[in-house]
């Protein structure tokens, strides 16, 4: 099969459609037509069913697809690996990191990293955690950070942060004058909340459930400038990673009456080649937290 068909097929299924695929791999649209029609001959199968204003992928074209998926990224890790060979000249470090993490943890260390290696370019991709899995296993993002709880089977992880969620407030709200807060009197609170696929967001989710509460929700948003208002005018009270507060003399962190920790990860897929930038970067960020550990997806 020709590589370039396959990259074109997928291209196709991801754009939901050969004008959009066209467009997004900068060639003619006739050409991406004629790719997947040879495609198709020299399988002798039809894997796309052709509608007057949509495409839906036949059985045969699913069954296409995860094989396209796999030998597409395995010829990229070949040609990026074969590259390399020159040495760790020029390159690029693709890193999804959730928003908390990326304006209260990361910034100095992307920029030691930024002085270490000069010539490499470094793309940080904002995201929640669970969707920055899902973004390292089809190969959309090299490294990220995800939750250790339960790291998939095809990633390999390794422990950077243990730390502390807290709860947050108004330094004159009643809670905080406790030395810690109970799980009963956080859930009787409005409260400004990560969305869905946020580790943020789940820690809240996973203490209510555990205790028996629900989240009285009156704010949802990923902006962690806007969460920092909405709590300091007295609207409601959030969790946050103590690191987030340090600096805002008008908020409070108050531990749980029960210590809730979180563990976070940077992870890669395990089966895939991890280009020598990426491996620079992870290499770099363990040499900075000498405690961390190595884990695989089991």
């Amino acid at each position: 099969m020709d590589i370039r068909a396959l990259r074109y097929f997928l291209a196709v299924v991801d754009e939901n459609g050969f004008t959009a695929a066209a467009r997004s791999l900068h060639v003619a649209q006739p050409a991406v037509s004629m790719a997947i029609r040879k495609l198709e001959e020299s399988l002798e199968l039809t894997l796309f069913h052709r509608r007057e204003r949509s495409i839906e992928l036949t059985d045969e074209g699913h069954t296409l697809l995860a094989h396209a998926r796999r030998i597409v990224q395995a010829t990229e890790d070949a040609e990026l690996e074969m590259r390399e060979l020159h040495g760790l000249k020029r390159g690029e470090v693709r890193i999804a990191i959730p928003s908390m993490l990326g304006s209260y943890y990361f910034p100095p260390i992307l920029m030691a990293f930024r002085h270490r290696y000069p010539n490499l370019q470094l793309t940080v991709v904002e995201s929640g955690a669970r969707k920055i899995q899902q973004m390292i296993s089809e190969g959309e993002i090299d490294v990220g950070v995800i939750v250790s709880d339960t790291p998939p089977a095809d990633l390999e992880s390794h422990c950077f942060l243990r730390d502390q969620m807290t709860a947050v407030m108004l330094r004159d709200h009643p809670l905080a004058e406790r030395p810690s807060v109970s799980p009963a009197d956080f859930f009787q609170e409005d409260l400004v909340v990560f969305k869905q696929g946020y580790f943020h967001r789940e820690t809240m989710e996973r203490l209510a459930r555990e205790s028996g509460y629900a989240l009285k929700i009156g704010f949802e948003t990923n902006l962690l400038p806007l969460i920092k208002q909405i709590v300091r005018h007295g609207f409601a009270i959030t969790t946050l990673l103590t690191m987030v507060i340090e600096e805002d003399a008008d908020l409070v962190a108050r531990p749980f009456s029960e210590p809730v920790w979180l563990d976070l990860s940077i992870a890669w897929r395990r089966d895939g080649y991890l280009s020598r930038a990426n491996r620079a970067f992870v290499d770099f960020l363990i040499d900075h937290t000498p405690n961390a550990t190595t884990t695989h997806g089991t």
